[in-house]
């Protein structure tokens, strides 16, 4: 008789974050990734509290799924704006403020002095 073995996928706990130095990224992809008014609602948010306070979980006022969160998430790692980190169960970010402005300067700085709502045509 045969045994098998049940491989259970690795959860997003468990798997490994990478995360992309803004040194590597290319001015269109770092546009690319501010071009979302969600992601840059995100990066609005993160920057107006302490590194490393602000967990995935507490963006519940964001009228997006989870899993949309979630690949927000990814495409701010991966342009060098966001670094995250596991603690427990919660997932704290930071906004790698320092190294994209040295990277891109002033292009976070016009981001996060946007208005939410911008004036009509």
């Amino acid at each position: 008789m045969e045994q098998y073995t049940s491989v259970r996928p690795q959860s997003n706990r468990t798997r490994s974050l990478n995360h992309t130095s803004p040194v590597e990224v290319s001015l269109q992809a770092a546009l690319d990734a501010l071009a979302d008014p969600m992601r840059r609602r995100i990066v609005r948010e993160l920057a107006s509290v302490p590194d490393w306070t602000r967990p995935c979980g507490t963006f519940h006022d964001l009228p997006i799924a989870k899993s949309t969160l979630s690949h927000h998430f990814s495409v701010l790692r991966g342009v060098g704006l966001l670094e995250q980190r596991d603690e427990g169960s919660r997932r704290l970010n930071r906004l790698r403020r320092p190294e994209f402005d040295a990277r891109f300067p002033g292009l976070l700085t016009l981001v996060l002095g946007e208005d939410e709502d911008p004036p009509g045509p």
